[in-house]
């Protein structure tokens, strides 16, 4: 795990992480939903929005900076998720904007007999979109791959039966947003190339807790969204180049025809862009922080990328500690698996932390969620959340109103005991 005083410089460089705008101490569990901003990006994204608010494609200098800081944040998030060039990422409004982006694209070539393979615990974002292309007739259907009820994983026998000759779209999550199960994503590529399949993976719940490398993958397309990567609101996607290019995508007629012009909905936001900026840099000084301990390591990248490579296994790492003490506690205090009343989803095995993300949706034996979430907020300054998150999960097994939480980088032990304390406390006054 990080040391002590990384965390605390982690935790400077978040101007909310220890207090919210009303100055109240609290533990920001709820970054499942969205995460903190980080003070470079948020300073950057004021900044262009000031000094470069002019559209692009004039000869001024406002103009001219924007499209300067555009082109900077592609690159930069073509070398975090290790994609072959910036022509390759596509800025939108949000994610789920952006699958609807690809899937109208894709739905021009599909003839009404194809299916698209999906599985049992995706964001609706990696459903809806693929459900419209039934509704138009543009697929015969969406099958969903069951999952494993003991620990939440993708029954992959289940999947690869479902991927047929007709299959056109595999579309998969990186990590569950309600179990925090990752899914194999290297299997079920294989799987979908089998078929001649598009693979498309949703890495919104992902990106901010470990390595994503589309080359690695070879991934067809994938999409993440900003705001749960401690920047601004807005979304980007990757997709392979060739492509973008072959796609016809629905655009106003005087829209750019070459990529990533051609996808791209309106005037571009170049506040959003610098903000992205910023939150590579923020890596990049993490991978500064803990460059001796990985001397040797990731040397198959070069200079940014291989810093990015750095500080994300770093952040994966020290999560990994921060779901241990989650499940079994530490400090003498018992983990949600050690409290009788609490039903914890997903994986729980501690050898197979490298399976999950720390992300815990969780039950308490005769208390409504809600009721769980208002007693961590206002009894232990916990900010958590009851609710249905979007996740295809809680339909298929009947479960609307699960507890989350979900920690990054910024978290630390001493909020996850306090959570725990708290939890027990609940539970025992019920």
């Amino acid at each position: 795990m990080f040391d002590k005083e990384l965390v605390e410089k982690i935790r400077e460089a978040f101007p909310r992480a220890e207090k919210d705008f009303n100055g109240r101490e609290r533990a920001f569990f709820d970054n499942g939903t969205g995460t903190l901003v980080v003070k470079r990006a948020a300073e950057a994204e004021a900044e262009a929005r000031i000094n470069c608010s002019a559209n692009i494609g004039g000869v001024f200098n406002e103009s001219k900076q924007a499209e300067a800081i555009i082109k900077a944040g592609r690159e930069d998030i073509a070398d975090f998720i290790n994609a072959p060039s910036s022509e390759t990422i596509i800025s939108g409004e949000s994610a789920t904007s952006l699958v609807f982006n690809i899937s109208y694209a894709l739905g021009k070539d599909l003839t009404g007999k194809e299916n698209i393979v999906t599985t049992n615990y995706e964001h609706y974002t990696n459903v809806s979109p693929w459900e419209e292309l039934v509704e138009r007739g543009k697929i015969k259907e969406v099958r969903y791959a069951k999952l494993n009820m003991g620990d939440g994983t993708i029954d992959l026998d289940h999947l690869d039966e479902l991927i047929d000759e007709n299959t056109k779209i595999v579309a998969v999550t990186a990590a569950s947003n309600m179990l925090g199960t990752k899914s194999p994503l290297k299997i079920i590529c294989k799987m979908a190339r089998k078929v001649g399949a598009y693979f498309f993976v949703d890495a919104v719940h992902q990106i901010v807790h470990g390595l994503v490398d589309v080359q690695a993958l070879d991934c067809d397309f994938l999409v993440f969204s900003a705001y749960k990567l401690f920047s601004s609101h807005g979304s980007f996607l990757y997709g392979k180049k060739e492509l973008l290019e072959t796609l016809k995508p629905f655009k106003v007629k005087t829209a750019p025809t070459s990529v990533p012009g051609k996808f791209e909905w309106g005037t571009r936001n170049q506040a959003m862009f610098a903000a992205i900026t910023g939150v590579m840099e923020h890596f990049q000084w993490i991978a500064k922080e803990v460059q001796d301990k990985y001397e040797g390591r990731f040397m198959e990248y070069e200079g940014r990328r291989r810093e990015l490579r750095i500080a994300m296994d770093a952040i994966e790492q020290n999560e990994k500690g921060l779901s241990k003490a989650v499940l079994i506690g530490f400090d003498g205090v018992p983990g949600l698996l050690k409290i009788p009343e609490v039903t914890v989803y997903g994986i729980t095995g501690l050898e197979r932390l490298d399976e999950r993300v720390p992300t815990f949706s969780f039950e308490v034996e005769g208390i409504e969620g809600e009721e769980v979430a208002r007693r961590l907020w206002e009894e232990g300054n916990i900010a958590a959340r009851s609710g249905h998150f979007y996740s295809l999960a809680q339909d298929v097994h009947n479960k609307q109103k699960v507890v989350r939480i979900s920690l990054v980088q910024y978290n630390t032990l001493e909020e996850v005991r306090t959570f725990l304390i708290v939890l027990k406390k609940i539970c025992t006054d019920k």
